[in-house]
């Protein structure tokens, strides 16, 4: 019986032990979130999750899938393509106004973005790499980043859990 009862607390031990082992990959997968900014760009960016927040923010107020409008707060796009080099404002004309911007999820949702529809020269609204949403951290399976383009009509390209962000040309 003694034979049994240590095999029965060796078990549970190691449930255990996979279980903190688990919980411990999550947690430190989650605190090394990386956002990658790469492709036709003269400084290649690979940020982390703090590197983000300490970023200035801006809000935007947009309707959500539900039509709810909500205030999200985050990175502007602009920003970070600035911060990685990308041609923009007075550059951005010729051959140029062939580049665009393909954003990538986790789950591997992609989405474009013509290059002037993030400059400020050319387009009147603010797209955001939002990292929070009323005020809270975006909930699970939406962040820890998601893009918020303001006056679309459909939100299809609120694309959820950003990973990268890739500037190629169109020839």
């Amino acid at each position: 019986m003694d034979r049994l009862k240590q095999k029965v607390i060796t078990h549970k031990r190691l449930v255990l032990a996979l279980a903190f082992s688990s919980v411990l990959v999550s947690v430190s997968s989650s605190a090394q979130t990386v956002l990658t900014v790469s492709g036709e760009v003269t400084k290649p960016l690979t940020l982390q999750a703090a590197e983000l927040k300490a970023m200035p923010h801006s809000q935007v107020v947009g309707k959500d899938r539900d039509g709810k409008e909500r205030t999200y707060s985050g990175v502007p796009l602009v920003e970070l393509l600035k911060q990685a080099g990308t041609t923009l404002s007075g550059e951005l004309r010729g051959e140029n106004l062939m580049k665009y911007v393909v954003v990538k999820a986790i789950d591997g949702y992609e989405v474009l973005f013509a290059l002037p529809e993030i400059d400020p020269d050319f387009a009147t609204k603010t797209i955001l790499l939002a990292d929070s949403v009323d005020g809270a951290p975006l909930a699970q399976g939406v962040g820890p980043y998601r893009l918020v383009v303001p006056g679309e009509k459909k939100p299809a390209r609120w694309i959820r859990e950003v990973k990268s962000i890739e500037i190629r040309f169109g020839k």
